[in-house]
This record gives structure tokens, C-alpha cells and sequence, in this order.
């Protein structure tokens, strides 16, 4: 097989957004027809500049290729213009180019990517998800009630996830996260924490676990003092406690407290989560498939995991091709713990691709379709152009003081 053409598709999110902004999907093509897809997820640029990085990738590594060469082209893409180094765009584009030649080579097997990974140890998924708003809105009001600001709202809405089937649900209340990250929560962040805490734990009792999330926004110090102060709750871990370029100060966080620390988001191939293992930062690994290095890496982040006795979490906040990546790696992990779902995949999020994620009381059924999946739905993607300028994610700009 040789890889002959390339298309790139920007995709508007469709309303509630949840899972970004806009998907950037790739589709590659081999000499003899076989059609592979892939989701980018970097968030750096705008979407459009992400498109002209792929092509350039494309033409300059990949066309031409076999792709069954994961190895070789990711030595080639990594090393590029004397790089040779963690470099999340570069990462990011060749994330979407690697996953869309596993999707090649499971359907020229007839295959999910799964068992051209080592196997299927798990069937069944444990999945969680956002407490979202009740009306689905990303971006609520902000001075009226709602899951991201009152507690008594949020628990309300957990309590009907886990009736639905969800045994693990996830919220952020510690306030924006700032381009001036890390910075020590004020006591009212620390306060709206605990009431939220408090109020799910009420509701949910011990049904389901809670997933603390805050994106990297605490000082060392700051940081385990809010993990004091909900470790009465009992979280399954407390995400990204620290900003994420520094192991060592987060590594000072989980040494302090007895919530488990989450972390890997942000993150890109091995070489940065072997640091993040080696300075005992974490013990659960959250690589995102559409930025880390594509499915192969993720595998090898996995296995080194797996020495350390640390578990993986994939993480998503992208499109539904890094969700079915996700699965395909979780599935092949012995040391998997639970998986980021987007709901329960339905609705808008899935209109851009034909096919399916099965989500069922709580878990996410292990897919045995050839290669990844799903397929892009040209289509739907031609009505669902993405019009805004802003990035997939924004940051607030200010500066937050205690």
C-alpha cells in the first residue's frame, strides 16, 4: 500500500459545542482506494493554519509511503527541520495523519485498530462525562444558576446522570482558568470547591466517583490547599493541579495529598510523560490520541504507565475520531481506568461522521468495526462550515488575584 492524497475538513461544532469549537478531520487516501480518517487536535493555531501544516506533513513525509511505516514516519515528522523535541502542533498534526493510517491498515485487515495493538483485554468501557448545564449550553449565563456556578444546580443534574447510568462525573468550579496560571485560588474558589463537593457527594452518595478538574491553575502552595480541603469527599483524582510544564511542583502536590493526581492533557509523546512518571507527578494519565503522538505512542505511554503501576484515563475534548481512537487504545490497555465521553455520544457532536459509539449504562462498548470505526459524513461536514476566528478553547486574559 502507498498513501496517494489527502483531504482536510474544519468542521463547526454544532450547538451545545460541546467538545470545542470546530473538529479538523483528515481522510487519507491509498493508491488502491482504501480510506483512512484522522482528527487533529491542536489548538494553538486556527484551524485553518492546522490544515496547511497537515498538507505540508503530508507532502513532505507521508505521500508516497507505506503506511503500515508508523515507526519511520514518526521519526521523520519528529525530527523534522532539526527538531527533535516535544512540539505540540507538530504532534498534534501528525496525531491526525498516524490515526488515519491505523484506520487504513485495520480495514486492509478487516480489523479493529485494537487487535493490531496487542488485543482486546477490556469489552466494556467505563466512561464519564461533564456535568453540563441542563439546557446543554457551553456558555451559560453566568448570573443565573447553572452547573457551572451553583453547587445545588450541578448535584441536581449528577444525581440524573448517574440515574442514566454514569458512575463518574467531572466539574471545574475553582473558577476561569488564566493565560497568568498558576496563581493561588482566592477562599471563594476554595469555598464554591467544597460546597460542590459537599453537594454532588449528597446526591450521588457513593454511586458514582468524583472527577475534580482545574486545568492547571494553582501554585504548588495553593494547589494543596484546595486539595485539603476536598480530600473529605473523597475525588478520584484532582486533574492538572499545577500548570503542566512542571513534573517536579506537581509532584509536591501528589506527594501531599491522598487524591490521586490526573494529568496529561496537554502533554505530547513519551518523552513528556516519562518525566511526568519519573518525578512521580501522576498516577493517572490523561493523553489526548489527536494531540499525543497518535495511537502508537499512546501505546507506548501505556506500557511505561504500566511499570510505574499508573493507570490511563484518555482524555476528549475534541471531535468523535479522537473519541474512537480513544477506544481502540483504552481497549488494548490492561491498565485502563476510565474514558472520557462527550455525553453519551449522540446527538449534534456526532452529526459530522456516519457510524456509531455504543454507550450503554455507563459504558462505552468496545467498537469490533474494521479499523477505527467511523467515517466522515461529507455531506453533513459541507453544512457545517466553521465561520468564527476564536481558537477551539479560549483562556481568560486577566490576571487572578486572591
Amino acid at each position: 500500500m502507498r498513501l496517494e492524497t489527502l483531504e482536510t475538513f474544519v468542521v463547526g461544532n454544532p450547538p451545545p459545542r460541546h467538545g470545542g469549537r470546530y473538529f479538523i478531520f483528515v481522510r487519507l487516501t491509498t493508491a488502491c482506494g482504501i480510506t483512512g480518517v484522522g482528527e487533529i487536535y491542536s489548538a494553538t493555531f486556527g484551524p485553518d493554519v492546522c490544515c496547511a501544516m497537515a498538507r505540508d506533513m503530508f507532502a513532505r513525509h507521508f505521500e508516497g509511503a507505506d503506511p503500515q511505516q508508523i515507526e519511520l514516519l514518526f521519526r521523520k515528522a519528529y525530527g523534522a527541520g532539526f527538531t527533535h523535541r516535544p512540539d505540540v502542533s507538530v504532534m498534534g498534526v501528525f496525531s491526525g495523519l498516524e490515526m488515519a493510517c491505523w484506520d487504513i491498515l485495520g480495514k486492509a485487515a478487516d480489523k479493529p485498530v485494537t487487535d493490531l495493538l496487542g488485543g482486546r483485554v477490556h469489552e466494556r468501557l467505563r466512561s464519564y462525562s461533564y456535568i453540563y448545564p441542563l439546557n446543554g449550553d457551553v456558555y451559560p449565563d453566568p448570573d443565573q444558576p447553572n452547573a457551572y456556578n451553583d453547587p445545588h444546580v450541578a448535584a441536581e443534574i449528577a444525581a440524573g446522570m448517574v440515574a442514566q447510568g454514569f458512575t463518574a462525573l467531572k466539574f471545574d468550579p475553582a473558577g476561569p482558568y488564566s493565560i497568568f496560571d498558576g496563581h493561588q485560588p482566592r477562599l471563594e474558589d476554595i469555598s464554591l470547591s467544597v460546597a460542590f463537593c459537599r453537594e454532588i457527594r449528597a446526591a450521588v452518595g457513593d454511586r458514582a466517583d468524583l472527577l475534580f478538574g482545574t486545568h492547571g491553575q494553582f501554585t504548588v502552595s495553593g494547589a494543596k490547599r484546595m486539595a485539603r480541603a476536598i480530600e473529605p469527599f473523597d475525588p478520584l483524582w484532582f486533574e492538572e493541579p499545577v500548570p503542566p510544564e512542571s513534573p517536579a511542583e506537581m509532584a509536591q502536590v501528589a506527594a501531599f495529598t491522598s487524591i490521586p493526581v490526573a494529568a496529561g492533557e496537554r502533554l505530547c509523546t513519551k518523552y513528556e510523560f516519562a518525566r511526568l512518571l519519573e518525578a512521580g507527578a501522576a498516577s493517572i494519565l490523561q493523553m489526548n490520541l489527536g494531540r499525543v503522538g497518535g495511537l502508537l505512542e499512546a501505546k507506548k505511554i501505556a506500557s511505561m504507565a504500566e511499570t510505574r503501576q499508573a493507570q490511563i484515563a484518555p482524555h476528549l475534548y475534541c471531535g468523535p475520531i479522537v473519541a474512537a481512537a480513544n477506544i481502540q487504545i483504552a481497549a488494548a490497555s490492561p491498565n485502563f481506568l476510565v474514558l472520557e465521553s462527550i455525553g453519551t455520544f449522540d446527538g449534534p457532536y456526532m452529526r459530522a461522521v456516519k457510524g456509531g459509539i455504543e454507550w450503554e449504562d455507563g459504558y462505552v462498548l468496545s467498537s469490533r468495526a474494521p479499523g477505527l470505526g467511523l467515517e466522515l459524513d461529507d455531506a453533513a461536514i459541507a453544512s457545517m462550515p466553521y465561520t468564527g476566528s476564536e481558537l477551539h478553547l479560549t483562556m481568560d486574559q486577566s490576571h487572578v488575584t486572591p
